[in-house]
This record gives C-alpha cells, sequence and structure tokens, in this order.
C-alpha cells in the first residue's frame, strides 16, 4: 500500500486528487495539508510514500518545501502554472500535473511512481503441474514441447514425459510468452527447442510437429526475436 499526503492551499484541489486517489486500491491517503508547516508535521509523524505537492502555497511555496528536506518522500507536483516543470524534474519529482487533474493523466502519474518505486519481481523460472496426485515442478526451459488430448495435457521434457489435467488454453496463459508459442490447435512449443521450421510443420528437438496455418503469423514474430546464435532453418521438415 502506498501511503500518500496532499499538500494543497486549495481545497477544491485537494477534493480533486483525493478523489482520485480513492479509485485506486493500491493507495491509501493519511492525510491532507494546506501548507508546508502541516506537511512538514504530517512527514514527520508518518510514514509517507508518495507527496502530492502544490508549487504555490503561503509562506513557503513547493520548491522551497521540497528543498527544505532532508529525506522528501516521492512527489509529485500538481499546480496551475507550467513555468515551474523544469525545476521539479531537477529535484526528481516524479510527475508535474497541471490542474485540473483528470483520473487518466493522475492514473499515468501513479504508473510512473511504481515503476520506479517498486520495480517488478523476477519473473519465476517455473511452474507446477499436479502429476499424479502431486504437485510437480518443472523449470520452463526443460520443456521440449506440450500435446493437448481433450481436458490433458502431456509435457514433454527431455527424456520424459508427464500428464496433468489442463487445457491447453490455461497452459498458454500460464507458460510465459517469451518462451513459449502455440503452434497448433493441441501443440505448444518451447521457443529455445524449435531447430526448423517447414511449410506446414517444424522440429522441436528430435520430434517434428504440425503447425497450424492460424498459428503461422505469430511463429513468424518469434522467430525475429530468436537469440541469433541459435539460428532456425527454414525449409521443409521431413
Amino acid at each position: 500500500m502506498v501511503n500518500c499526503i496532499i499538500v494543497d492551499d486549495e481545497p477544491m484541489a485537494q477534493k480533486v486528487i483525493e478523489n482520485h486517489i480513492s479509485r485506486l486500491a493500491n493507495l491509501s491517503l493519511a492525510c491532507c495539508c494546506s501548507n508546508a508547516m502541516e506537511a512538514f508535521n504530517a512527514i514527520n509523524s508518518a510514514d509517507v510514500d508518495l507527496m502530492f505537492l502544490d508549487i504555490k502555497m503561503p509562506a513557503l511555496n513547493g520548491i522551497d518545501f521540497i528543498n527544505s528536506l532532508k529525506n522528501p518522500p516521492s512527489v509529485i507536483f500538481t499546480t496551475s502554472y507550467s513555468e515551474f516543470a523544469v525545476v521539479s524534474y531537477d529535484l526528481g519529482a516524479i510527475d508535474y500535473l497541471m490542474k485540473p487533474v483528470t483520473f487518466e493523466r493522475f492514473e499515468k502519474s501513479i504508473h510512473k511512481y511504481s515503476k520506479q518505486a517498486m520495480p517488478e519481481e523476477k519473473a519465476p523460472t517455473y511452474s507446477y503441474f499436479k502429476v499424479d496426485g502431486r504437485l510437480l515442478k518443472i523449470e520452463h526451459l526443460d520443456i521440449l514441447y506440450a500435446q493437448s488430448i481433450r481436458d490433458y495435457l502431456i509435457i514433454y521434457t527431455v527424456g520424459r514425459h508427464f500428464i496433468t489435467h489442463m487445457t491447453m488454453k490455461y497452459l498458454s496463459e500460464l507458460l510465459p510468452v517469451d518462451l513459449f508459442v502455440r503452434v497448433h490447435r493441441s501443440f505448444l512449443i518451447g521457443i529455445q527447442h524449435l531447430k526448423s521450421i517447414g511449410t506446414h510443420e517444424l522440429k522441436v528437438g528430435e520430434v517434428t510437429i504440425p503447425m497450424g496455418d492460424k498459428y503461422k503469423s505469430e511463429l513468424l514474430s518469434v522467430r525475429q526475436r530468436l537469440n541469433p546464435v541459435t539460428p532456425v532453418k527454414q525449409g521443409n521438415s521431413h
């Protein structure tokens, strides 16, 4: 949860940002402040992650206020004056929102904040499958291909295969799209094991797999992002 405060001497401007915050589940509003002194007390009495800060305020403006803080929280400026944009970015502000702030523009700012403050977690390199009544951990890079037979899948790895109760559609959504591609209504392959592409079939490892016409365009786009050190041969596969 991102703990926020609003610092603005205009009640209506406070209300707009407050409403925007309430629409996003990952944001929590700690308090609204009308001046820099109130904001200073709020920052020192609670953990504040993100501050929505007006620039032109009585006594101490927003820029001077930020410069006065030893360890300021992340800041998104909200103002009616465009001339302070360059200064705000020099201060390391996440964004600079012009009033009146629309929700769409607000949401983009929060996305910027999330990318900077909360980098995406590294995706797991494996998935779990229920095989013979127990959960089996299979590394993604070990999967050669999968074949669907009604509501079951046969997952082939080097030298082994496993049967699990799962649809091909679910498997396609489960596995990372940068490592796997569906090539037929009944087959999904591990891109790193693709050896050659023919007119109507392809080769994965030592196995020849049919290729459906509706999946050809996606497969060709995959070829463009393959590692050049393992080129894919093109021609008839037999």
